[in-house]
């Protein structure tokens, strides 16, 4: 698959795509922010964004790892 392919993606998918994006860029905005406690923030942020962050690997492998069978009949 190059990069200029056509990809589908259902709703469902594009859902856990803006999860994992939105925790990622929640979790560094807690790090770079000074609203919460210093320990806490930095627990909930590392947390956020590293969870996003690990969800992104097999989202990735699922959506771009195989072929989508409706586009290859």
């Amino acid at each position: 698959m190059t990069i200029s392919e056509a990809k589908r993606v259902t709703v469902p998918q594009l859902a856990v795509i803006a999860a994992t994006r939105g925790a990622i860029g929640f979790g560094a905005g807690l790090l770079l922010a000074d609203k919460l406690g210093n320990e806490r923030r930095k627990v909930l942020g590392w947390s956020l964004f590293l969870t996003g962050l690990a969800s992104t690997v097999p989202i990735a492998m699922l959506l771009f790892g195989k072929k989508n069978s409706v586009t290859n009949h």
